[in-house]
């Protein structure tokens, strides 16, 4: 690990100020993921920045009839809320999909949806990755590695983004607030926030150099009902090879593309009537597969059938 400085602001303010003086400086929150990258020298930011005392660690209703999620919110904080839980299943039950226990009680709602690829050439120092070092090529395509990108991949990237939590959000409409180094909030709709690779997969999301996630915000819980499902290499404590979330009529999906996918196709063929079978059978028309990922494309059919056809007639607490 290369050798950094550390701060640890008491206000929002600050942390913007703290990381706006010093070039290389980086938000640190939870750690659970940015840490582990330094380690491995992948990530070398020359000062952290602690934002994880500041007051941005509470869930509050908002006016309109929603949950603001602080950005500091852990996971598990979170999904133990008798809010989410009722209003927000596919939110908790896609939570409690990830990591551990342990890792859950340290991450936070900012930090889970700012991790990075978990793809084994990303991680791999001694292979060449797009990612990492622009321009030197990426050595998972031809590479041998299941777990890669079916929607929106490119000739630079085909890694897949490794949220649980962020596919739940895409599906449930959910809006990120942000501050930047001028105090002006904003917010950023959370399908907007994640980049497809194109030509640059360096860059990853839609944020400006400085900017602060301050809250994730959730629209009123959408008439209908919502599940997450996952479907993984071992029972806990692994990413996943696909993911569903479904809430009411919206549909995501997980580890098939550089960001949360919605599954807009599949959306479109439901509201015109179509089964769970067939607009998934719509949405997968789009998938493209190399041979080594080929079993996605059924399998995310076959999952995102199996969870529109649980969640048909059901109401929103189910």
């Amino acid at each position: 690990m290369k050798p950094f400085t550390y701060a640890r602001p008491s206000t929002v303010a600050d942390a913007l100020a703290m990381v706006a003086e010093v070039p290389g400086a980086r938000f640190l929150a939870g750690g659970t993921n940015l840490v582990d990258l330094m380690k491995l020298q992948i990530e070398q930011p020359t000062h952290l920045v602690d934002v994880s005392r500041l007051p941005l660690g509470q869930v509050e209703e908002t006016a309109e009839g929603g949950l603001r999620l602080g950005a500091t919110t852990t996971n598990s904080q979170v999904a133990a809320d008798a809010r989410v839980r009722v209003r927000y299943p596919a939110l908790a039950q896609a939570i409690l999909a990830g990591a551990s226990g342990q890792l859950r009680n340290k991450a936070t709602t900012a930090g889970n949806l700012l991790q990075r690829t978990r793809c084994a050439y990303f991680y791999d120092t001694t292979k060449p990755c797009n990612k990492r070092e622009p321009g030197a090529g990426c050595a998972a395509i031809g590479g041998i590695y299941a777990n890669t990108a079916i929607f929106g991949a490119s000739q630079a990237c085909i890694a897949t983004h490794p949220s649980d939590m962020a596919v739940a959000l895409s599906a449930l409409d959910a809006q990120v607030e942000v501050t930047g180094q001028n105090g002006q909030a904003r917010a950023v709709a959370l399908d907007d926030l994640h980049r497809l690779p194109g030509e640059t997969p360096q860059i990853e999301t839609s944020l400006q150099p400085g900017e602060l996630i301050t809250a994730v915000v959730l629209p009123p819980p959408p008439l209908g009902g919502q599940i997450y499902r996952k479907v993984r290499e071992r029972a806990s404590y692994a990413f996943a090879i696909g993911a569903v979330a479904v809430a009411g009529g919206k549909v995501a999906l997980g580890a098939v593309a550089h960001k949360p996918w919605r599954a807009k196709a599949a959306e479109q063929a439901l509201a015109k009537g179509a089964n769970p079978a067939e607009a998934m059978a719509a949405e997968m028309t789009g998938a493209r597969s190399d041979g080594h990922n080929d079993f996605k494309v059924k399998l995310m059919g076959r999952l995102g059938a199996a969870c529109l056809t649980s969640t048909a007639g059901a109401g929103s607490d189910q």
